[in-house]
């Protein structure tokens, strides 16, 4: 049954922009990582049902915008309007790198399958890989579009996705750094995108309230979905390889089927706009967060 699991009110001083969970093959704990106006990273363990909080992570100078963690769980990534992109140990939560992006010029970042690069949109329309032993600029991928607002990596580790502020998503092969497709769905803003666990399908979110189903091989439009009244700002598939989620300016959170592309549930919990949405590592649990300031976790049937 789709229910709320877990509240925390007041989660940070101000809006929450971004969140991230992952579990920690180290230590087997699962961290959900949010960031916000505050220029504060919180790190939280969900155990038991219950959000217990475990430490904050200061050095932004603004506010943070984007947060991820790497796939082994134990290190997370972020990245704020001060221009900087920072790297943290989970368990510790010690900053271990940080990286000036230059001006204006960080949004969205990921971390590489791998694990051994971060990837960041530019204003200048080109995904910067930065790495993460050496601190530095490694490779830039051009799209030769607009200000990059969103990216995703395939977990394959084949493809990289961005979505720019124009409604462009370009889509490149890693190994050879190739423009592979260019997706023209949305004419506004795409504000995330995520892949598919099987890497076969790419879900985009745009302030023109839709959300589109693409085919990642073939590059085709497999469906529209609409269903919330404004901006759609964040998107996770989660590991069922069945489902995702989606958030939006609408104050709710919806659970999309991938296959009948149908809204399956929604949640209308929050009481102002819904910044970001994240699954844990087996999809039972869904959490979300506001400019209410709110954490919500969710249970997901699967």
């Amino acid at each position: 049954m789709y229910q709320v699991n877990h509240k925390r009110d007041e989660g940070h001083e101000d809006s929450i922009w971004c969140v991230a969970w992952a579990r920690s093959e180290k230590d087997n704990i699962d961290n959900i990582v949010t960031g916000g106006v505050d220029d504060l990273i919180k790190v939280w363990n969900f155990k038991e049902d219950f959000l217990d909080y475990k430490a904050t992570l200061k050095g932004h100078q603004l506010g943070v915008v984007s947060v991820a963690i790497n796939a082994a769980g134990t290190h997370a990534v972020s990245s704020s309007l001060d221009s900087t992109i920072r790297v943290w140990e989970l368990d510790t939560g010690k900053q271990i790198k940080s990286i000036e992006a230059g001006p204006v010029d960080c949004w969205s970042v990921a971390f590489s399958i791998d694990g051994k690069y971060i990837g960041s949109g530019s204003h200048s329309g080109k995904i910067n890989l930065f790495g993460i032993e050496s601190g530095k600029l490694e490779e830039s991928l051009d799209t030769r579009g607009k200000f990059i607002m969103s990216l995703a990596y395939s977990p394959n580790g084949h493809y990289i996705a961005c979505g720019a502020i124009d409604g462009i998503v370009s889509v490149f092969d890693l190994a050879t750094g190739k423009l592979l497709h260019t997706l023209e769905g949305h004419a506004m803003p795409i504000r995330s995108l995520t892949f598919s666990p099987d890497s076969q399908l790419l879900i985009t979110c745009s302030d023109d309230s839709s959300v589109k189903v693409y085919d990642v091989q073939h590059a085709n439009l497999v469906g529209t979905l609409s269903g919330h009244g404004s901006y759609v700002l964040s998107v996770d598939f989660c590991p069922d390889n069945t489902h995702f989620a989606t958030s939006s300016s609408d104050r709710k959170v919806k659970v999309w089927d991938a296959g009948s592309r149908r809204c399956v549930h929604t949640f209308s919990e929050h009481s102002d706009q819904v910044w970001g949405v994240a699954y844990n590592d087996n999809g039972s649990k869904l959490v979300s967060v506001s400019d209410d300031k709110a954490i919500i976790v969710y249970e997901c049937p699967i």
